[in-house]
């Protein structure tokens, strides 16, 4: 995986100052910027070249959740990490498709999961190009991008999308099918009725010697049981991503 340019936007200096050293250590990192204000990172992102913004949510001026909105608008926006020191705005982060969501104080390992984590998502798009997922309901046919389904389930003849919004859509396609044809987007097998996007994974727990994985699910999160004979590939799959 190519280095990542990084931009920290936050008006707490020894926040900061913090942010910039522990993402300095980091390998995966190939600069750090930083920006005091919202207009400080706003001058620094229409430059270009940066991949990924740790962006404070509340700052005096200009707040993370407007950046965001602003950013969302370019035509090739940076990956947003938002940082912050309680977790009301989690929702509407989300919502602009951020990477993650971290509390202050900040743990190194936390820290280099979400560096984890817009890792594959630039990689996801560097190798397979987003699309458009035709489906229907009552009469009405939408479009949905593969990037923001989740999981897929199994029902019947149909699929389910499971959307990181919490939304559900049924497509008439086998199961096997989807899983083949998505698997370059980075969707993996996880269970005979399930398939999972790595790019969407929160957690991997293992108890008991039994693997699950976490999703994001609307406001909430579900968590999705891996089979035995999935879980060694599931694993090596995540391992690789993360280098």
């Amino acid at each position: 995986m190519p280095g990542l340019h990084a931009l920290v936007v936050d008006d707490e200096q020894p926040v900061l100052d913090e942010l910039v050293f522990l993402l300095g250590r980091d390998e995966r990192i190939a600069s750090v910027r930083a920006a005091r204000s919202g207009t400080e990172a706003l001058r620094v992102l229409e430059a270009g070249d940066v991949d990924l913004v740790f962006l404070d949510v509340v700052m005096p001026g200009l707040s993370g959740l407007e950046i965001g909105r602003v950013l969302s608008r370019f035509r090739t926006p940076p990956r947003i990490v938002f940082v912050t020191a309680h977790d009301a705005h989690a929702v509407d982060a989300f919502e602009l498709g951020v990477v993650d969501y971290l509390l202050k104080p900040i743990r190194e390992d936390r820290l280099r999961e979400s560096v984890r984590r817009a890792g594959i998502e630039a990689e996801s798009e560097q190798t397979a190009p987003d699309e458009s997922i035709a489906v229907e309901l009552g009469g009405v046919t939408r479009f949905i991008q593969r990037s923001l389904v989740a999981y897929a389930e199994a029902q019947g003849d149909y699929v389910r999308l499971h959307t990181v919004d919490g939304d559900g859509h049924l497509i008439r396609m086998p199961l096997s099918s989807l899983a083949e044809q998505w698997a370059e987007a980075g969707f993996v097998r996880i269970h005979r009725s399930l398939v999972v996007n790595l790019a969407h994974v929160r957690e991997v727990r293992v108890h008991a010697g039994r693997c699950s994985v976490v999703v994001p699910a609307g406001d909430d999160a579900v968590e999705l049981s891996v089979a035995r004979r999935h879980t060694k590939e599931l694993r090596q799959l995540i391992h690789e991503r993360a280098q």
